[in-house]
């Protein structure tokens, strides 16, 4: 019987440019005009990569645009297969691999992109998508996020972010975790972005 297992590898990363360092200060109540104010921009920097990557987690939302390739050891559906995060903007390839390492890539002609905002899915344009060889595996690859830009992401999942990276800041010299890592406040606003899933044709 073959196996639906499925990989999910980040092609990209988030560009330092792209987070929102000046933001995160504010909201810190950090003082400024100051000559050494970006002495702790990595600091913050890498508490911002933190609470987002957490927050991705938690919702299966991409936040900051990136490209991922997600690889299968076969379609969960015939004619149509879900993809693991969303939201994502454009599928830019479907490659075939075969138990020797040869590889095939899928003409685009053949599949389309479902563009969901919960639950985008890959789709045949026939009758059913390609034939994964025998004991080999199929990677596909696509664009996910909001937009490229902090703005782009939507107002609730920003404040979410800065309050767990505040969080993370606030709390840097613990030493052991403690019950309830996730605040409150941040798990109420990320409530309704979590992933329902539905194990059908086009699921994952």
């Amino acid at each position: 019987m073959r196996s639906f297992s499925m990989m999910l590898v980040e092609e990209t990363s988030v560009s330092p440019s792209a987070l929102p360092v000046d933001e995160f200060k504010a909201h810190l109540r950090m003082g400024s005009g100051f000559a050494d104010e970006s002495l702790q921009d990595s600091v913050l920097e890498s508490f911002l990569l933190a609470a987002m990557s957490a927050t991705e987690a938690r919702t299966g939302k991409v936040l900051i645009e990136r490209c991922f390739a997600c690889s299968l050891a076969g379609w969960r559906g015939g004619a149509a297969q879900g993809l693991p995060v969303a939201p994502v903007n454009a599928v830019t390839s479907v490659t075939l691999s075969d138990s020797e390492g040869g590889t095939v890539t899928v003409s685009p002609s053949a599949y389309y992109l479902v563009a969901d905002a919960q639950r985008p899915v890959l789709k045949s344009k026939g009758s059913c998508l390609p034939a994964v060889p025998t004991d080999g595996s199929v990677t596909v690859r696509f664009v996910g996020g909001y937009g490229a830009s902090w703005s782009d992401v939507p107002s609730d999942l920003q404040q979410a972010v800065l309050l767990l990276a505040a969080h993370y800041y606030e709390c840097r010299h613990e030493t052991s975790l403690k019950s309830g890592c996730m605040p409150f406040g941040v798990t109420s606003l990320l409530e309704r972005y979590r992933p329902v899933r539905l194990h059908m044709g086009g699921g994952v």
